[in-house]
């Protein structure tokens, strides 16, 4: 089983990426930092005769790298209520890799096993749930297997490690795939 994280946030080591390292604690896992890449925004050419532009940043390489594992970790601060920018820009851009002719996009997502953890300070338990739903209608519509998610607490940096009930469902998570994975 071979493991991705995918990091949104623009903060170095931000909640979000502090409750994702404690779940993927002691697990072999591809760790990919939006933040450092360059992902321009789609070009929607879904409905134009000649289709997607070629587009010169880092994406490709980055879909390539997610299409060849098994898990993939969506890992996300609430950002006005949704996901952050880095990961709705890299999510919008599958809409050009569904009509790239070198690949099976759809088909090489399909029965992915998907996780979600989000990090944020109002009201993240309730406030969160709409970007869960989000993400889980995305994952339905390519097919791919909703394991989870995890919702943590924490607005200021380091806050997320206080909140034991995020650290008790990372610590299961991390079990559950520890197991799977030796």
């Amino acid at each position: 089983m071979k493991i991705v994280a995918l990091y949104g946030s623009s903060r170095e080591s931000g909640n979000s990426e502090q409750l994702a390292d404690y779940a993927l604690d002691g697990l072999q896992a591809t760790k990919i930092y939006l933040r450092h890449k360059k992902i321009l925004p789609v070009a929607d050419g879904r409905h134009s005769p000649e289709g997607f532009h070629p587009v010169d940043d880092d994406y490709e390489s980055i879909i390539t790298q997610v299409i060849n594992h098994d898990v993939i970790f969506f890992i996300t601060p609430l950002y006005w209520y949704g996901m952050s920018g880095l990961m709705k820009n890299f999510i919008d851009r599958w809409s050009q890799s569904l009509r790239n002719t070198n690949y099976d996009f759809k088909g090489s997502m399909k029965d992915k096993q998907a996780f979600v953890i989000v990090t944020g300070g109002d009201s993240i338990n309730v406030k969160g749930l709409p970007l869960i739903q989000q993400f889980q209608l995305i994952f339905d519509f390519m097919s791919m297997k909703f394991g989870g998610y995890i919702l943590g607490v924490g607005n200021k940096p380091g806050e997320v490690m206080n909140d034991q009930h995020a650290l008790h469902q990372a610590r299961l998570l991390n079990q559950q795939l520890q197991a799977v994975q030796s």
